[in-house]
């Protein structure tokens, strides 16, 4: 995967942003930054996917729904996520991702409650696209 993944200080909660040549490699670099809040991306075993599908025009509001629909379905599902793919088709999206159940062997990190609107940016800077928002921990 093509991108880059970080967290930065928002009061009580996390910033997170990714980085990529498309905008669904920055979503999915956004997704890992959030994952990566739960526990360590390299741990989690591909056992179990998720998939889903949604439709959305306005790229911000996109990333919000994409980071949201990941966050509930893992939750529903007690799964920790580590690997993230996406694909856009116009205002059609198409998400999923890998993880498994969580165990023993995972070590639990912050706990994300959902995406949040509040400094929610999505642009291309030069050949390259960021995505950025605040999550709610």
């Amino acid at each position: 995967m093509d991108g880059e993944h970080g967290t930065f200080e928002h009061g009580a909660d996390f910033g997170i942003f990714g980085r990529g040549p498309l905008v669904e490699d920055a979503f999915r670099a956004a997704a890992q930054a959030v994952f990566a809040l739960t526990t360590d991306l390299a741990a989690v075993g591909p056992r179990e996917k998720i998939a889903f599908e949604f439709d959305e025009n306005d790229l911000e509001l996109a990333l919000v729904r994409w980071l949201n629909l990941l966050l509930s379905h893992a939750a529903d599902r007690g799964l920790a996520l580590g690997r993230f793919a996406l694909e856009r088709d116009g205002d059609h999206w198409k998400g999923a991702a890998w993880g498994e159940p969580w165990h023993d062997g995972l070590e639990r990190g912050t706990g994300v409650k959902g995406a949040t609107l509040t400094m929610l940016s999505v642009k291309q800077e030069g050949s390259a696209w960021e995505a950025r928002c605040v999550v709610d921990v």
